[in-house]
């Protein structure tokens, strides 16, 4: 199984250069479904052989030696729990992506499908390593490719949303490499004879474990990158433009794949590496959460264009994804992870639908369409799926996870406020009301344009490749615990640890509170009598 692990993170390599070696645009497209496509095969026997009661210990392990001298950074790839389901809906997408783009691009074709070979690489590589320094590495290299599709496939806006999702990403990337770094040797000197350290396993465990001023900075700086790929209100403004000018193939993938990478690393680093500020931190980032929710959800209902309509509503959902997360109770977090799928699977969706109709009409202005129910019966039947998904229907996958998050929001100690959740509840009814009325005007009514009259159902290829989706979308509705036994186990053990984590950490800083800033004592609840208790007694106190 280790053997077929490394195999499907790297067999997309393996298209590209069958890709660069192709003579004719045709033969690049096979390559790349064929690519894609046996990736997916090939990754389905690790979730078939996934021991769910072992889900919180990485399965399937590959690990090298040192790959810098001096340095104890090792080649650790694996799966557990927490990466499981995001690595499978990685693969999932990869041949439903080369479909989708199937006929619409049409210049520079090898260069297109060589820049999704290597985003499927380093999304693989992001959610199956377990060393920080390869999930860096892994991490930026998803920068590049799609920095490539958006600036050269895009639309015509695309060089100002290339520049700003690169500069974003990147300034947030480069200030967690610092973070970084600084772990990894503040890790060397604690616990591994001083030698630079950054495997994921030894730092998350109770061996090592790092300071209240020190956890503040770090915590800062890898949450940032984290918060600036969601993205989290306010460092949201990058991904309405790119969603809007990158191509239906990069769109689906940035929504699908690459948000996730952001939410993923906060559950899977900044939590079991800087518990206390984790802890600390909640009610503000909740905040922002909810912010980002209601924010992403009114603007939205003002788009004209469907598209940038999607691309908000990502905003707003995401935000629910963050709440679920800093609830810090086994329901919020498993309600965050499931909802990371659900995301995937519903925008992925209706990117697609989008790109569709896209190609037929060459618009996406609401009020270029209307009556196309009549026309595109099909196209009808999958686009309300899709947006009774998004919407979170009961039955459907959207309501699981939004029902799990709110729930968890609303019992969360660390976000301490129940109008958190409250008010995240009102961008469930916002996001019935923007989505609906968008269909509402864009499929029913009479059919005020000439163009549309003569719109074309979808075909084979294009039904073929939404109706697996269709199919998740309604299994995780139907029967949500198929998906979230992988990951219920372990989010228990790790809020456990990070619970055992936070009152060691606490309990050390009792004991050296003259060290500690002013600020941090107060921060992080160190209260008077408890510093008190730790403070020698001088002679003036004894009389």
């Amino acid at each position: 199984m280790e053997t077929l692990l490394n195999l499907t993170i790297y067999l997309p390599l393996l298209g590209l250069i069958g890709i660069l070696a192709a003579r004719s645009e045709d033969a690049v497209k096979w390559i790349a479904l064929a690519a894609t496509s046996v990736t997916f095969a090939v990754s389905l026997p690790l979730i078939f052989n996934f021991d769910v009661a072992s889900s919180d210990t990485a399965q399937f392990v590959t690990e090298s030696g040192s790959l810098v001298f001096g340095l104890d950074i090792k080649y650790i790839v694996g799966l557990d729990g927490l990466s499981l389901l995001l690595f499978m809906l990685t693969t999932f997408f990869g041949p439903i992506v080369v479909l989708g783009a199937w006929t619409s691009v049409k210049k520079h074709v090898a260069g297109f499908y060589s820049m999704l070979m290597i985003l499927q690489t380093g999304s693989l590589g992001v959610f199956a390593s377990l060393d920080l320094v390869v999930f860096y590495v892994f991490f930026e290299l998803t920068l590049i490719p799609m920095y490539f599709l958006i600036g050269i496939w895009g639309g015509s806006g695309r060089i100002a949303a290339t520049i700003k999702f690169f500069l974003y990403t990147l300034v947030g990337s480069l200030i967690m490499l610092v973070a970084l770094v600084y772990v990894g040797y503040h890790a060397g000197a604690a616990i591994n004879n001083g030698v630079f350290i950054s495997d994921w396993r030894v730092l998350s465990g109770m061996e090592y474990q790092i300071g209240l001023v020190e956890q503040t900075w770090l915590f800062l700086a890898f949450a940032l990158a984290f918060f600036i790929k969601v993205p989290l209100f306010p460092f949201h403004t990058w991904l309405p433009y790119a969603h809007t000018e990158a191509p239906t193939a990069g769109s689906v993938v940035l929504a699908a794949i690459m948000l996730k990478m952001g939410t993923y690393g906060l559950i899977r680093f900044c939590l079991p590496l800087f518990p206390n500020a984790m802890l600390e931190f909640a009610p503000y980032i909740a905040f922002l959460a909810v912010i980002g929710i209601v924010y992403g959800a009114l603007v939205a209902m003002v788009q004209k264009d469907v598209k940038k309509l999607v691309a908000y509503s990502s905003v707003s959902h995401l935000g629910f994804v963050v709440l679920g997360l800093f609830a810090l109770n086994v329901i919020g977090v498993q309600g965050a992870i499931i909802q990371m799928i659900n995301h995937g699977l519903s925008t992925g969706a209706l990117f697609l639908i989008v790109g569709m109709i896209y190609d037929r009409r060459h618009s996406r202005q609401i009020e270029d369409f209307g009556g196309i129910t009549t026309i595109m019966p099909v196209f009808a039947v999958m686009f309300m799926l899709a947006a009774f998904s998004s919407i979170g229907l009961p039955g459907l996958n959207g309501f699981v996870g939004e029902f799990l998050i709110l729930m968890g929001a609303f019992t969360s100690e660390s976000i301490g406020n129940i109008w958190f959740a409250i008010v995240a509840t009102t961008g469930v009814i916002l996001a019935a009301i923007y989505m609906l009325w968008m269909f509402q005007r864009v499929m029913f009514g009479p059919v005020t344009k000439e163009e549309n009259k003569n719109l074309k159902d979808l075909n084979a290829r294009e039904i073929g490749l939404l109706i697996p989706v269709m199919i998740f979308i309604i299994w995780i509705g139907v029967r949500p615990t198929h998906f979230t036994q992988y990951s219920e186990h372990q989010v228990t053990v790790l809020l456990e640890q990070a619970d055992e984590k936070r009152i060691a950490v606490i309990e050390s800083a009792q004991n050296d509170i003259h060290n500690l800033p002013n600020w941090a004592s107060k921060f992080y609840d160190i209260t008077p009598s408890l510093a008190e208790a730790t403070t020698p007694k001088t002679d003036q106190d004894e009389r």
